[in-house]
């Protein structure tokens, strides 16, 4: 008969227990997690519910973003096209003389010494 002390009543250890394999470790963790969703499913529910949604609302943000910047990039190259077409067009034509500045009619003055503007 086996005494407490000899061991062959004790079930025998694991793999994960022992540091076996990481396939193993991992199906072990599986099965608790499996367990522990069984036993508590609204607590499981809540958080696909809650980082479910946060993960759907953080991949819309991301896409909508994308979108944006791809809109910015297109207009920044169409403002590029814009500004070396006008640029060419200015250059190929003949630079013309800026029109003359015109200058203010000249302040006369009456016979009271204030000085009146010309109409």
């Amino acid at each position: 008969m086996a005494t407490p002390g000899d061991g062959e009543d004790a079930p025998p250890p694991r793999a994960a227990e022992t540091g076996g394999s990481l396939i193993s470790k991992l199906g072990e963790q599986w099965r608790k997690t499996k367990e522990h969703a069984e036993t508590y499913p609204y607590v499981w529910g809540s958080y696909i519910l809650v980082y479910g949604g946060l993960g759907a609302y953080i991949s819309w943000r991301w896409i909508k973003l994308r979108r944006t910047e791809d809109r910015v990039r297109a207009l920044q190259a169409r403002l590029r096209q814009l500004a070396a077409a006008e640029e060419s067009q200015a250059a190929s034509a003949s630079p013309t003389p800026p029109p003359p500045l015109q200058q203010p009619p000249p302040l006369t003055t009456t016979g009271t010494g204030k000085p009146v503007s010309a109409p």
